[in-house]
C-alpha cells in the first residue's frame, strides 16, 4: 500500500495528492521583498520538501537549483547595487534577523534561502557562487518547528517553508507571517490525517 501511495498523482503546484489539493487555500502576496530559493537538487526530487510551497504563494519569487555537476549554479545576476541581498543562514555565527538590522537602508530586499537538511543548508549559505556582497543573517529563536512529516534532527530546525515566513515576518509584516503559517498549517494536518496521524496542538 505504501509502494501505491507513493505513486498516487500529485498537484504540480501544491505537492500533495491530487485529491487532497490545498491551491484553493494558497494566499497570494505582492511583495517587494524577492524570494530566491535555492534548492539542493537531492531536496528538489522529494515529495515533502516545503519550499515550493511558499513560491506558490509569492508571486516576487523563483527556484534556483543546486548541486547540478553539468549545469554549475551563479546568482551574480542576483548581486543588484538597488536591492539589498540576504542570505539566510542557519548558524549561530552571523547577525540576526531584526528590523533595527534593516534600518537605515530602504532598498527592497532580496532574500535567498538554501533549501535543503540543515547541514545541506549550511554549506550551500557558504558557497552559493556570485554572492560574495550579500549578508548573511539568521533568524532569531522562536517556537520548535510543527512539521511532524520528516524528523528534524537539529533541535532549532525549521521546515523551509516555516523559515522563509518567520524571515517574511520581519521583512515585510506580521500579517504576511500569519497568512502563510495558516497555509502551513493546513498542509500540515493534511499531510498528517493521511497517515492517520493527528497534528500536534
Amino acid at each position: 500500500m505504501g509502494t501505491r501511495a507513493k505513486r498516487t498523482p500529485r498537484c504540480a503546484r501544491c505537492r500533495m495528492h491530487l485529491t487532497l489539493c490545498i491551491c484553493a487555500a494558497i494566499p497570494r502576496y505582492e511583495l517587494a521583498t524577492r524570494l530566491v530559493l535555492v534548492m539542493h537538487q537531492r531536496e528538489h526530487k522529494k515529495s515533502t520538501a516545503t519550499g515550493p510551497l511558499a513560491l506558490a504563494a509569492l508571486p516576487n519569487s523563483e527556484l534556483r537549483i543546486h548541486g547540478n555537476l553539468d549545469r554549475p549554479l551563479d546568482l551574480a545576476d542576483l548581486d543588484m547595487p538597488e536591492r539589498q541581498t540576504l542570505i539566510l543562514y542557519p548558524g549561530d555565527d552571523v547577525p540576526l534577523l531584526s528590523r533595527e538590522l534593516l534600518a537605515g537602508d530602504d532598498r527592497p530586499v532580496t532574500l535567498i534561502v538554501p533549501d535543503g537538511n540543515w547541514r545541506q543548508a549550511a554549506r550551500m549559505g557558504r558557497r552559493l557562487p556570485g554572492l560574495a556582497r550579500a549578508r548573511m543573517v539568521r533568524l532569531p529563536p522562536g517556537p520548535p518547528t510543527a512539521w511532524g512529516i520528516r524528523r528534524e534532527p537539529h533541535p532549532e530546525g525549521l521546515a523551509t517553508f516555516e523559515a522563509i515566513a518567520r524571515a517574511l515576518g520581519i521583512i515585510e509584516t506580521p500579517a504576511v507571517q500569519e497568512g502563510l503559517e495558516e497555509l502551513f498549517r493546513l498542509m500540515v494536518a493534511t499531510t498528517l490525517g493521511t497517515r492517520g496521524t493527528p497534528p500536534s496542538p
